[in-house]
């Protein structure tokens, strides 16, 4: 059992897959326990779930840089980032990058229908091209993007947006910007108040359980969305308009709410708000950190990222022989570092590097 910042968690050792989902503290576990049993006994309070609500919210909005109110819940990425692919305009174009992580980038491919193009940048070059793309629609209109949709850290390596960059190419157009930081908040420091949208899944670096998903949005681009998913959680008063038609929506980022997991929420509403009240700045450097020094090992440039991919023959049988969890993507080993890893965990990676160098 490792003790970090006030929360235990028991199966850190080793454990470098945060990746791909987050590990619970025993805060949420005996919570999540209790709530279980609750529901067996029949003795659970729906209602009380909403506190959990409020408190994930609030602490996601806090997390990127948005007001609470600019919020909404779902749960998954995808079908948050469906509700702003459905107001591209028909024949839009979207700018996306090469081997983007899919939930950002397939709710747009699938209004082809519509006449919407998406169109794929190598990596590490999404952010000249809308600059390239924002200078020539001043001679051609055709040619200015709609929307850029992009992860602030790439689920594969783990490579970091130049979000400062990307702000200035698109600053004074009309060109959306939604940012995926499902592999960023948690363990990056994120002030992202000026993009369109900033979407986030809760079961990786925020540690909740799957089914959770936020998403902060701009009053002018939350203004052209329709509520698709519109249900009784988006009304203004929840439980006292489970009846209405035509449904009385709330009149902020609520309206498209999606009604919520309780369970999934439950723990959200622990772990969200724990990180929230932790300092970022530090985090971000233990993580990025423990990372660097294993980059260092590899012969590897840093990359200000808590997330790695090694592609070393053998290195895949390496990292298993030595009882570390780490996943396989696009043909190689990915491994990150979140706050409740430690030097040991990193020493570990290097030795089954060396192993096999």
């Amino acid at each position: 059992m490792r003790e970090i910042w006030g929360e235990q968690f028991a199966g850190a050792e080793k454990f470098l897959d945060s990746a791909t989902y987050g590990l619970p503290s025993r805060r949420q576990t005996d919570a999540l326990r209790t709530a279980l049993d609750d529901w067996e006994s029949g003795t659970q309070d729906t209602s009380a779930f909403d506190e959990a609500v409020d408190a994930a919210r609030s602490a996601f909005a806090e997390l990127v840089g948005a007001p609470t109110d600019s919020v909404t819940i779902g749960s998954t990425t995808s079908a948050l980032v469906g509700l702003i692919a459905a107001a591209v305009p028909d024949s839009g174009r979207v700018a996306v990058q090469r081997g983007e992580f899919t939930s950002v980038t397939a709710p747009f491919a699938t209004q082809a229908a519509r006449g919407v193009t998406v169109e794929q940048f190598d990596p590490g070059t999404l952010e000249a091209s809308v600059e390239e793309a924002v200078q020539a629609s001043a001679r051609s209109p055709e040619k200015a993007f709609d929307l850029v949709a992009v992860s602030l850290v790439q689920s594969a390596d783990g490579r970091v947006l130049d979000t400062e960059r990307l702000r200035r190419a698109v600053a004074g157009t009309h060109t959306r910007v939604v940012i995926d930081v499902t592999q960023a908040v948690g363990w990056k420091k994120i002030d992202l108040g000026w993009a369109d949208a900033v979407v986030a899944s809760g079961y990786k670096w925020l540690l909740a359980p799957r089914g959770t998903a936020w998403m902060a949005l701009t009053d002018s681009l939350a203004a052209t969305l329709i509520p698709h998913t519109a249900g009784w959680y988006s009304s203004e008063t929840p439980w006292a308009n489970t009846y209405e038609h035509p449904p009385l929506l709330a009149a902020d980022a609520r309206r498209f709410d999606a009604s919520p997991a309780w369970h999934p929420m439950l723990g959200s509403g622990i772990s969200v708000p724990w990180l929230a009240s932790l300092d970022m700045q530090e985090v971000e450097a233990h993580c990025v950190g423990l990372a660097d020094r294993v980059r260092e090992a590899a012969g590897m440039d840093e990359s200000g990222s808590a997330i790695l991919a090694l592609e070393i023959p053998g290195i895949e049988a390496a990292v298993a022989d030595a009882g570390i969890r780490a996943a396989v993507r696009a043909g190689r080993v990915r491994v990150g570092f979140h706050l409740y890893n430690t030097a040991a965990d990193a020493d570990a990676l290097i030795g089954a590097l060396r192993r096999v160098r």
